[in-house]
């Protein structure tokens, strides 16, 4: 009895016995990514709610479903396919404006909020440091939207399917024929790709600035974030009638040329041809991103610094 009670004196005495496991920077990075989405829950009832309003409108349109497809039969293929196809881009295209205005709302709110209502003051006396925290906020705009706006439009997209499915097969009319012009898994993969080249990697400066300016802004982060390249384009058309820094501005928003499609066409469409060699090659690429490194570290520099308002 005396030699346990000992032990259990010594190792209580102990230091390096009593002292917790040390956590590793994973983890943190984790607990700081789960305390986004705690606090910010639009990152993903926002894309719900859109995913929610197409699949309600699309049920609407269901009881005109075998009339559509007896009037597509008479179209050529490619016509027929378009025909077919559109409520599921459509239902796309509401998703990924949806992840636009997230994604670049949350940006320019992320580091401010914290200082605006002293919640910073709790999370730096945490062991986390400011790095670690900056890059649990971008990886909501660089990893969680758009993996979540990929399978929530996946979803949505097969409820559409079935939903189609069935009341074709109720009407008599050939689901097989419905099938084989819905390429489901092709039209989800090609959503992924655009996202991550267009929406991502080519938009990634616009989230390294929001978020910049969100660390450094007191108040009215928006509008700092907009009037001055909005001053610097009217300036220049003014006295040089050039629109140069709009064009370099616009790349950002369109993806460049990986953003180019036919017209009448979406990304999604299983005719669209991809060149990610050629996107990943590009120099405007490289020179964006080493643009929103030097926009994140700026953020995270300013963090250290910044206090509550």
């Amino acid at each position: 009895m005396n030699t346990q009670a000992n032990a259990t004196s010594e190792s209580y005495f102990d230091p390096q016995a009593s002292a917790p496991a040390a956590i590793s920077a994973a983890q943190r990075l984790y607990w700081a990514l789960r305390r986004e989405l705690w606090e910010n829950r639009s990152i993903y009832i926002a894309p719900l709610a859109a995913a929610g309003v197409a699949l309600f409108g699309f049920l609407l349109t269901l009881i005109h479903l075998p009339e559509k497809m007896r009037a597509a039969a008479a179209l050529d293929p490619m016509q027929q396919h378009e025909r077919i196809e559109q409520p599921f881009d459509a239902a796309a295209a509401l998703l990924m404006g949806t992840f636009l205005i997230v994604g670049m709302f949350y940006c320019v709110e992320a580091l401010q909020r914290e200082r605006r209502d002293r919640s910073i003051l709790f999370w730096k006396s945490l062991p986390v440091s400011d790095l670690t925290t900056v890059a649990a906020k971008v990886s909501i705009p660089f990893v969680v939207l758009p993996l979540l706006t990929f399978a929530i439009t996946f979803a949505t997209q097969l409820i559409m399917l079935l939903a189609s499915s069935a009341v074709l097969a109720g009407s008599g009319l050939s689901v097989a024929t419905y099938w084989a012009q819905v390429s489901l898994l092709q039209m989800s993969l090609l959503l992924l790709y655009h996202l991550m080249t267009v929406h991502v990697l080519g938009s990634a400066p616009i989230y390294g600035w929001l978020l910049l300016v969100s660390a450094w802004a007191r108040r009215a982060a928006f509008l700092w974030a907009v009037l001055p390249p909005l001053a610097i384009c009217t300036l220049e058309k003014l006295l040089f009638n050039t629109a140069h820094f709009a064009a370099f501005l616009g790349q950002f928003f369109t993806g460049g040329t990986e953003g180019l499609y036919a017209p009448g066409t979406m990304p999604m469409d299983p005719m669209t041809h991809l060149t990610p060699g050629k996107f990943l090659s590009t120099p405007g690429l490289w020179i964006g991103l080493a643009i929103t490194a030097a926009f994140l570290a700026a953020a995270v520099r300013l963090r250290r610094y910044r206090g509550p308002m």
